[in-house]
């Protein structure tokens, strides 16, 4: 083997990587979450999540990236230890069909139809399509489809190469004696362990293994034990992921390295009893592509028919590796999720809307304070005031990480969207929080508004709860015609602010209410037309990023200007929420 083969080789292995992460990727941002979103809600049972596993990971071609979003999802609660059991053992299942999808450079005929089969084929064509499709303007789907069959061609290509590369080992006496090390079960193990390790990928070393296997100096005996190694190998990534997870995330990793490595075990016990006593011929034969790909397959369906029954004894047993104990992990949302830009943003929206439920009970509860003070009332907005701060670290700390990786214009629209809102909520409570300050001073001082002030306050309030509510609810529910109705809601309430004041002036000069008192007054009038302010920005942000575009304060002069529906529901809050 000269340089340039080994050069060949390296460069074939880098576009393989290259083509099989590249791939990956494209089509989990063309499933855009869904698939993950279907292994959360579609686990019931042990053989539902051993099914979707398998699909799943069949369609997004890593197993490593399913195990890590199953100890993602027990980490965050989401699911129980139970669920994943069945994910776990289906990832290994749906791993496979890569493996077959490479065996299909060992193909060998003079038949038109069987070189038609050869990546060396239909490679090419599927590369040209790719492009065109990638290169398509608009359309995300189209670039994701094309993304998809390029990578699907480059890891091909790298195959081919891989292969052409290694061919005249065939021929080194010292190629073939470091080969048959791998025949003593052990060193095979820990060579396939440690290769798939590496590279954190057990697709990826099958790969390189069936490259190898071209050479036909790989036997049976040589290529078993270094398959099995690698199905262990593949364990470390899920077993990375679950640092500074919970106890459960934990034991979900230890749960697929306890299965590959049960399964290893009696695999290797039947398969090495099978070759002592019948002694076949065949085990001692050069391996192809897909023969390695049949082993692959053959193991992985063997292990979870064989511990499918004692899922949970592997549940028990993981639970005795990682005991009870204090659980450090508080996270609003796993990391582990930011693996799928897209289900991360879902997961994020999840928490987003709990902080906008937050923020309503605390603008709800200031309300009702103003009425009538209350101690519990009292600790609850602080407790809630507390938790909205936390909510806003944690989410935008959040946001700004799903923002490095690479976003399509839907996903970089939503996530523009949840960060507007989340300082939006943020805002609201702190607004919420300010109204329980000054009605704690009242409190303290004995301090008393009149009944006409009383009176201008509860119809303000009144309109404040409920443009509240509407904008809460549009957020939500990603509700349109509701984020309509907000802005002539608040400009109502900007009027209302601008009479109070003016009413209240007047009540001061005639020394019918004290200076301090009328400052409490105003910073209370105030807090309440800021809280509508934000349920504006909300519902326009909303409106404009539902047609793509960020342009707020220009949409929001347009509205007003030119809108019968903005006039008409002016109008009729104007005639509720009346002073006269």
């Amino acid at each position: 083997m000269t340089i340039f083969d080994l050069l060949q080789f390296t460069g074939g292995l880098a576009l393989f990587l290259y083509g099989m992460n590249y791939m990956g990727t494209s089509l989990e941002k063309l499933s855009g979450g869904k698939l993950e979103t279907m292994l959360e809600k579609m686990t019931s049972n042990r053989l539902k999540g051993l099914l979707l596993g398998a699909g799943v990971t069949a369609v997004i071609q890593s197993s490593s990236a399913v195990t890590v979003m199953a100890v993602g999802f027990v980490n965050s609660k989401i699911m129980t230890l139970h669920q994943v059991v069945g994910i776990i053992m289906g990832a290994n299942i749906g791993t496979t069909i890569t493996s077959w999808l490479l065996s299909l450079t060992g193909i060998e005929g003079s038949n038109i139809f069987i070189k038609l089969l050869k990546p060396s084929s239909f490679a090419p064509v599927i590369a040209i399509i790719g492009v065109f499709l990638l290169f398509s303007k608009k359309n995300e789907k189209k670039k994701n489809i094309g993304a998809i069959m390029l990578g699907f061609a480059t890891l091909m290509f790298g195959m081919d190469y891989m292969s052409a590369a290694v061919a005249p080992l065939k021929d080194v006496p010292q190629f073939t004696g470091i080969l048959t090390m791998f025949s003593n079960p052990i060193l095979g193990i820990l060579a396939g362990a440690l290769l798939t390790a590496v590279i954190q990928s057990s697709s990826a070393s099958v790969g390189i293994l069936q490259a190898l296997a071209v050479t036909g100096s790989i036997t049976v005996s040589s290529a078993f034990p270094i398959i099995l190694g690698q199905n262990i190998g593949t364990c470390i990534t899920a077993l990375i992921s679950s640092v500074g997870t919970s106890k459960n995330g934990k034991r979900t990793a230890v749960i697929h390295l306890i299965f590959n490595t049960l399964g290893v075990a009696a695999a290797m016990l039947v398969f090495y009893s099978v070759k002592n006593i019948l002694k076949l011929p065949l085990f001692e034969e050069s391996i192809n592509a897909g023969s390695i790909a049949a082993i692959h397959t053959i193991f992985n369906v063997f292990s979870t028919v064989l511990l499918f029954p004692f899922g949970k004894w592997l549940e028990k047993l993981a639970c005795i590796i990682i005991p009870n104990g204090k659980d450090e992990n508080s996270e609003l949302i796993d990391e582990k999720f930011i693996l799928s830009n897209a289900y991360a943003i879902d997961k994020a929206k999840e928490q987003c809307n709990a902080m906008a439920e937050t923020a309503l009970e605390n603008t709800i509860l200031s309300l009702n304070i103003l009425k009538k003070y209350s101690s519990l009332k009292n600790n609850k907005i602080s407790e809630n005031e507390h938790r909205l701060d936390e909510y806003e670290d944690e989410l935008e700390t959040y946001l700004v990480k799903i923002s490095a990786g690479e976003l399509n214009l839907n996903n970089s629209v939503r996530l523009s969207m949840l960060s507007h809102a989340i300082g939006n909520f943020e805002r609201i409570g702190d607004y919420a929080y300010n109204i329980l300050r000054v009605k704690q001073q009242m409190h303290r001082d004995k301090i008393h508004f009149s009944k006409e002030a009383n009176d201008e306050l509860e119809i303000m309030s009144n309109a404040v709860k409920e443009i509240t509510e509407n904008a809460i609810s549009a957020f939500i529910n990603d509700d349109l015609e509701a984020a309509n109705r907000i802005e002539p809601l608040e400009q109502v309430i900007d009027n209302l602010k601008v009479q109070i004041k003016a009413k209240h002036s007047k009540r001061m000069e005639n020394t019918q209410c004290s200076i301090e008192n009328g400052i409490l007054f105003f910073d209370i009038i105030n807090s309440l037309e800021r809280i509508a302010d934000h349920c504006s920005n909300l519902a326009l942000c909303i409106i404009e990023l539902s047609q793509k575009s960020y342009r707020i304060h220009q949409y929001s002069k347009g509205l007003k200007s030119t809108s019968s529906s903005f006039i008409e529901a002016f109008e009729e809050y104007c005639e509720k929420y009346s002073l006269a």
